[in-house]
């Protein structure tokens, strides 16, 4: 997705992920005020676009899992 930073390096994915490649979410800091998330198993298909208040509520969400 354009402006979401496909350039190696500037998506990261979550120390809970583990040192493995296995399926992981990535994020990336986009436009100002967006975040995208990506399957770190399939780098070069779309990345979702969520308002940054979106990626902090989800975040919240899963903290009480």
């Amino acid at each position: 997705m354009r402006g979401l930073g496909h350039e190696p390096g500037r998506w990261r994915k979550s120390s809970y992920s583990g040192g493995g490649n296995g399926d992981c979410v990535e994020a990336v800091l986009g436009a100002p005020r967006t975040v995208g998330l990506r399957d770190s198993t399939h780098p070069d298909r779309a990345a979702l676009a969520l308002p940054a208040h979106q990626w902090a509520a989800l975040l919240r969400l899963a903290g009480h899992r």
